[in-house]
């Protein structure tokens, strides 16, 4: 294989390349951002931090907290929560590091910022590990007087000796990075050091990152995300970084990404400038000295690993001249694209470049996660809603693969994979059954059981079962019901459904020690629906549900939960339900066309305002999967379900929970503040919490999360319960 770190390590020879936006369809007339919603009288509360939009979150929060803090259940339920998230004995999620040894982030009540560390395998292997601290976030943040929230590491392969630790104030997207060495353990005097900001970065070697960011200000999307990509060198001020890909101002999606195509041994064999159009469709551009070379990857095209000297890629819209479906995974050699790119940067790779099959899933499968050992592409595949992992071999005759023996009937997530070895690390999980993390090798046939975590709930008491529900187009709509064993089908179970439907997120079989002691064993029933939206059955599943599709979701969601009343399993009485973010949009359409369905709704840092999504927090990037409110059709549609819009007088609405979060810079907390306003307004009580930290996950840490988690079941017993 033709290597190409000369070209990637020689900043003198980059040429930055840019490239134009998309010309758009042609045209209805767009209307102006200015004309949409400017009449709404609720637009200061989209001033973030705004002293007005601050003080009103703070008269809800002493409004509504006291209604439920004071429910004699609310202390049982937070101290239930707290226990089980500051679990000493939970397991310790791990990643492989160069070095050797494993690495983990841990929160509990002695850190509750959190403390990154190590360990060797051999001792993670016992129920005492031996750690080694190398962050201790709380000490950092008592030190610099700063609210810091952990967001992950970077580390530079082979030995993850050196790493961009990326660090947020209270739980923004936003964050700021500096260079850490795990061998002095201690951040890197003069070492790369990047402001706060949404960066996109990676390490070329010791000295050269590769960083999309916002070079200047304003260099940055619509929506918030980078598309500058330039070349750092050490000691370099950010002001001379060397340009080697622009995108434009108007893409969509989360902005310009770098991607790393590397050896196990860690060096890099090519460098892949990711472009998103919009939300899903985008351009991939092999980068090299003459400039870059568009790669002849469909718009519908995520890149998921590199192995055996090959790109791999889901497509998520048929290719028919290559013989291609929708959900196909699918590979490209290295060699001729970069041969091609050479050859003709102009008109790009050539013929030599062929896409060739690895996995064709099944009609009620999809490829839901992709990695790569040292020698072998693993793949974790849903059959049914239900999780397989698969390992392939590269030889002569192309990719073979093999069923890894993991336990059937769970929710199979992959976790890190060594670039040592062929090792990594695998949990299996269900809604009754207490994670296990086990260590399996791709080349082997047994797995080795690491961890098992302990119950957190007697779950003695429920059964699951699987149904499905037709929607109002008669497709069928599988859903899952955790239950008692002992369930009267009377219509008399407070049961509580939740749901997503968007961005082919998939909702799997999943244990929560939290859930299952403050509800279920508490007596309640428990339920997940698999609407379209999701990535369940597939890329096909998720196109559904796209755009004028959109009622769909919203259809599939009420016919789940008629087809729970109608089992007689519960009764609009004793009905609720919730989700978040996406899935806090689909609360808000649940509650303004059938609230007669429920008596509860948990609407967790949701999307409302769906005409001014686009303006605020990162919703630009979103148009993808909602559309444009700005082109007349496409507003027409969203008008349609848009919940602040479609809030109405003189209807049946349940008292509603809302939550958010005012360091949510992707969603927006002000979604979640004009949503309760305005039923405020039209006379209906609601209940309101805004947390000041958290981000879009709302909580920074696991103090915030068992409170959250205690309000929200406090609300939904008195709902449901009483």
């Amino acid at each position: 294989m033709r290597l190409l770190a000369s070209l990637l390590l020689s900043t003198s020879l980059m040429i930055p390349v840019t490239v134009s936006a998309q010309p758009p369809a042609p045209a209805e007339a767009r209307t102006p951002l200015a004309e949409l919603g400017k009449d709404d009288p609720y637009l200061w509360m989209e001033e973030i931090e705004g002293t007005k939009a601050l003080d009103w979150a703070k008269a809800q929060n002493a409004r509504s907290l006291p209604v439920l803090q004071g429910d004699p259940r609310y202390a049982p339920l937070h101290d239930q929560a707290l226990a089980i998230l500051n679990a000493k004995d939970r397991i310790p999620g791990v990643s492989f590091a160069g070095d050797g040894t494993l690495r983990n982030f841990w929160q509990d009540a002695d850190h509750v910022r959190g403390v990154w560390r190590r360990t060797a395998l051999d001792s993670y292997r016992t129920a005492t590990p031996a750690w080694e601290t190398l962050i201790d976030l709380d000490a950092l943040s008592k030190a610099q007087g700063a609210n810091w929230v952990w967001k992950g590491v970077d580390c530079l392969p082979p030995d993850d000796r050196y790493c961009l630790v990326s660090l947020s104030n209270g739980g923004k997207d936003a964050v700021v990075v500096r260079e850490f060495d795990t061998q002095t353990k201690s951040f890197v005097a003069g070492g790369f050091e990047l402001p706060e900001g949404k960066h996109r970065l990676d390490w070329i070697d010791k000295d050269t990152l590769i960083v999309a960011t916002e070079w200047a200000p304003g260099e940055v999307t619509t929506s918030g995300y980078p598309y500058i990509v330039k070349l750092l060198k050490r000691g370099q001020p950010l002001s001379t970084a060397t340009e080697v890909f622009r995108g434009a101002r108007d893409d969509g999606g989360y902005g310009v990404s770098p991607i790393l195509l590397r050896d196990p041994d860690g060096k890099v064999l090519g460098i892949v400038a990711h472009r998103p159009l919009d939300t899903f469709r985008s351009e991939h551009y092999l980068i090299t000295d003459k400039g870059a070379a568009k790669l002849p990857l469909p718009p519908k095209a995520t890149i998921q690993a590199f192995a055996s000297g090959r790109i791999i890629f889901l497509l998520e819209q048929d290719w028919p001249e290559h013989g291609l479906k929708t959900g196909d995974l699918v590979e490209y050699n290295l060699d001729p694209l970069t041969l091609d790119a050479h050859a003709d940067l102009a008109g790009g790779p050539r013929a030599g470049a062929r896409p060739a099959l690895v996995l064709r899933p099944g009609p009620r499968q999809s490829v839901e996660q992709v990695t790569s050992t040292r020698n072998t592409l693993v793949v974790g595949l849903l059959d049914n809603v239900t999780g397989a992992v698969l390992a392939y071999d590269f030889g002569p005759k192309g990719w073979t693969g093999r069923k890894l023996d993991l336990p059937a009937n769970a929710t199979l997530a992959l976790g890190s994979a060594s670039q040592r070895d062929d090792r990594l690390f695998v949990t299996a999980t269900g809604y009754l059954t207490p994670s296990t993390l086990w260590l399996a090798d791709a080349k082997a046939s047994k797995p080795e059981t690491l961890k098992t975590s302990p119950a957190r709930f007697d779950a003695s008491t429920h059964v699951v079962e699987q149904f499905a529900a037709t929607s109002k187009d008669g497709t069928k709509i599988p859903y899952f019901v955790v239950r008692p064993k002992g369930l009267k089908y009377d219509g008399a179970n407070p049961t509580v459904l939740y749901a997503y439907g968007g961005f082919q997120v998939s909702m799997t079989p999943a244990y929560s020690g939290t859930m299952g002691k403050l509800w279920l064993e508490r007596g309640g029933t428990y339920v997940v629906a698999n609407i379209r939206g999701g990535g369940e059955f597939g890329p096909a599943w998720h196109e559904a549900g796209l755009k004028a599709n959109r009622q769909k979701v919203y259809d599939d969601f009420f016919a789940v939960s008629q087809d729970l009343i109608d089992r007689k399993i519960t009764s609009p009485r004793r009905l609720g339900i919730m989700g978040g973010s996406n899935g806090g949009l689909l609360m808000g359409v649940a509650l303004t066309q059938r609230p007669e369905l429920y008596n509860a709704i948990v609407v967790q840092v949701p999307l409302f305002d769906m005409i001014r999504y686009s303006q605020i927090g990162a919703g630009s990037s979103w148009m993808g999967e909602y559309g444009d409110p700005q082109v007349p059709s496409e507003r027409k549609v969203i008008e349609t379900y848009s919940p602040y819009q479609n809030l109405k007088a003189g209807r049946k609405y349940p008292e509603v929970f809302i939550e958010t979060s005012t360091k949510d810079d992707r969603v927006h907390p002000a979604h979640a503040r004009k949503a309760a306003a305005r039923l405020e307004a039209l006379g209906y009580p609601v209940l309101y919490y805004e947390n000041v930290d958290g981000g879009h996950a709302a909580a920074a840490n696991l103090a915030e999360t068992a409170k959250r988690q205690a309000l929200e079941y406090v609300y939904l017993s008195r709902k449901l319960m009483d």
